[in-house]
């Protein structure tokens, strides 16, 4: 009777029937599995537990767990069962739901290998190297284990091919920062950033996720050859925004406008009276400009270059030239300074040789002559 009823139930089952299956023992390499309705037990062979490759059967699953499974072949005293088609089945059609609608969901990853790493959906993803992070990464072996977010970029059940990239969630994650950043950030706005990248016009600051150029003009108060006289990649600076236009995602930054200017101090350093150097930096028909700190130009007033009288400042300056001056007045409010260099001009001395005196002049004292001229007058 027992034997009529097995092939009665045999009977019932052919392959690529779906059944409902209790796991009873777990062996090394396959699972064996009490199958509802049946009197027959079901065989799931380790290669059919997981689309992933698995050593032992203990890595899929435990006894106990209630599992939906297919039947591959039926055998006079058991079933052959999978668990990975089914979960395949199931799974394809769930991805192709989070590939149509761009999804973003978790999983764990469980291996690295050359090439990527390899998550398990119910079929095997994988995850290519260059679609990890949006940064270099020379060493994967710690991901094992570890849960991350991921988009589906390539889908193709026909070829089991499905390609994830957590670098398209961590460059989502940073455009939506971005944007938003840029929409909080105002003109004026000073800020601390972190020196990126340099290049021969200027240097890229990152301000919290977004970068702004600091172009050269606004590295310094000072004349500045090369940005990397200034600043070094990876240090700290405080820069203030000139502009944001978010369209573009460009922020012009200056470091500049950040530091005391050349004539905070200016009374200090340039008292009234005081005798600086400086070099001639401008010639205009007036006078001439004369920069005697970095950023600070002050004016030497024609009528002040030179003892005789000059047509125009070019008769005795040339652009380059060093000079000395001397402060006449300093306005810090305006930004002015009066400067003179008449005074440092050498002076021509007399040569008394060349005086000829009268011939009846000679052998008398000048002071004798002046003191006759002098009686004369008085009489």
């Amino acid at each position: 009777m027992s034997e009529d009823m097995n092939q009665i139930e045999v009977k019932n089952f052919e392959t690529g029937d779906r059944v409902k299956g209790q796991v009873t023992k777990v062996e090394e390499k396959q699972v064996i599995v009490n199958i509802e309705n049946s009197k027959l037990d079901g065989i799931i062979p380790i290669s059919e537990l997981s689309s992933l490759h698995i050593e032992k059967a203990e890595d899929a699953v435990k006894e106990g767990d209630e599992l939906d499974l297919e039947v591959l072949k039926v055998e006079e005293e058991a079933l052959i069962l999978s668990k990975r088609k089914v979960d395949a089945e199931k799974a394809w059609d769930e991805l192709q739901a989070k590939f149509e609608s761009g999804e973003v969901f978790e999983a764990e990853v469980k291996d690295v290998v050359k090439g990527g790493l390899v998550v398990d959906l119910g079929v095997r993803g994988f995850v290519p190297a260059s679609l990890v992070e949006a940064h270099f990464v020379e060493d994967f072996s710690d991901y094992k284990g570890k849960d991350l977010t991921f988009k589906i970029v390539e889908f193709d059940k026909e070829k089991n091919r499905l390609i994830l990239s957590h670098r398209a969630v961590v460059e989502q994650e940073q455009s939506k920062k971005k944007q938003s950043l840029l929409e909080s950030l105002e003109p004026g706005q000073v800020l601390e950033g972190t020196v990126q990248r340099i290049t021969d016009f200027g240097a890229f600051v990152d301000i919290g996720g977004v970068d702004g150029l600091v172009h050269i003009s606004q590295l310094s108060h000072e004349h500045v050859e090369k940005p990397s006289d200034v600043v070094q990649e990876g240090e700290k600076v405080k820069v203030k925004i000139l502009s944001v236009d978010s369209d573009n995602e460009r922020i012009s930054l200056s470091i500049k406008e950040t530091l005391p200017g050349p004539w905070a101090d200016i009374e200090e350093k340039a008292p009234k009276g005081s005798t600086l150097e400086g070099v001639v930096r401008r010639l205009v028909s007036y006078g001439a400009f004369i920069e005697v700190f970095p950023g600070v130009e002050g004016l030497v007033h024609i009528s002040q270059i030179s003892n005789r009288h000059i047509g125009t400042p070019h008769e005795v300056l040339q652009e380059g030239q060093e000079v000395k001056v001397k402060v006449l007045d300093v306005n810090k409010a305006d930004e002015r300074l009066s400067l003179s260099m008449k005074e440092f001009e050498p002076k021509e001395e007399l040569d008394v040789s060349d005086y000829q005196l009268p011939e009846e002049a000679k052998g008398f004292q000048l002071g004798e002559m002046i003191g006759d001229k002098l009686k004369n007058l008085k009489q």
